[in-house]
């Protein structure tokens, strides 16, 4: 079944489960020649047969082709623990989509379907996954569980989320994080998923919740979820528009040409800043375009897996 024909059917996110496995399946076909030995307790490598040792998982038919004897190696289960944090506000919903599509979404869809593609992986690991969603409040809370009806649940609150016409307006991040990360108890693997726009200024406070979800030895990446072309580069016609602030509601009418310079070297060293402090307190920074396919999410999980 072709990806693009089946979202003709339906709205994207009503087959959430199925994006996310097309979404995996199409990563793993990407792969020519991967350092990692799956995505599941998978055969990993052939080692030469000691005498002695058990004949169950001899290689027969390697066996005939070379005569030595070759056991296979298997991966080993992790029981990894992953918790996914989602910012629900406003401004993830940015750009306004008038079709949402696999190649045409806001920043909101791509992280639905990027954590659900990384569920799906944790699936098949027989891993525990938890969810949290905040925005005006911190909404939802799942503590990690890796059982099939938990798994429906989340995609089931995903899939709300991805539809949702009146998201909540502002959003304190740094005040939703530092409840995140208290209910967060066992080391775990966090990703969390924002554009890190606020209606607050207060970097301090946002610094010290990043770094609050540190505790209890979590191994944390953020992706910093955006829409490169026009919110990186600052990329419109050079006619007159009206900017609306879709958190606050304020709103500017101007030439893009006449603050692109400015608005760039401010959001570039906002964006340094947070490196530098993701950076500081050990956070994996990985920043992602919302025209991007999930490769690079797909990637980074795999990378701090192994290193997990």
């Amino acid at each position: 079944m072709k990806l693009q024909s089946q979202l003709q059917k339906a709205s994207i996110f009503q087959n959430l489960e199925l994006l996310a496995s097309q979404v995996v399946e199409g990563f793993i076909s990407g792969i020519h020649k991967s350092p990692f030995h799956g995505f599941s307790a998978e055969f990993a490598e052939h080692k030469i047969y000691n005498s002695g040792e058990s004949t169950k998982h001899i290689d027969w038919k390697l066996f005939a082709k070379t005569d030595k004897l070759y056991t296979k190696k298997y991966e080993e289960e992790t029981n990894l623990r992953c918790h996914m944090i989602l910012d629900n506000s406003a401004s993830m919903y940015y750009p306004k989509v008038e079709k949402i599509g696999i190649d045409n979404l806001n920043k909101i869809g791509f992280s639905v379907l990027a954590i659900a593609a990384l569920m799906n992986v944790l699936k098949k690991q027989r891993d525990a996954v938890g969810l949290s969603v905040y925005a005006s409040s911190y909404q939802n809370y799942y503590p990690e569980k890796g059982s099939e009806r938990h798994h429906q649940m989340l995609l089931t609150k995903l899939s709300e989320i991805s539809q949702d016409a009146s998201p909540s307006k502002e959003t304190k991040t740094y005040t939703y994080l530092h409840e995140i990360a208290e209910n967060i108890k066992r080391r775990s693997l966090v990703f969390l998923f924002t554009d890190m726009f606020q209606s607050t200024l207060d970097n301090k406070a946002l610094f010290d919740a990043l770094r609050h979800l540190k505790h209890n030895k979590h191994q944390v990446v953020l992706f910093h979820v955006l829409d490169k072309q026009t919110e990186l580069n600052f990329d419109f016609e050079n006619t007159p528009k009206r900017f609306v602030d879709v958190e606050t509601g304020e709103h500017i009418d101007l030439y893009s040409d006449t603050i692109k310079k400015n608005y760039e070297n401010k959001l570039h060293a906002a964006i340094e800043e947070l490196k530098l402090k993701c950076a500081q307190y050990k956070i994996r920074y990985v920043d992602v375009d919302v025209a991007s396919d999930f490769s690079k999410v797909l990637n980074t999980f795999l990378v701090e897996k192994h290193k997990f």
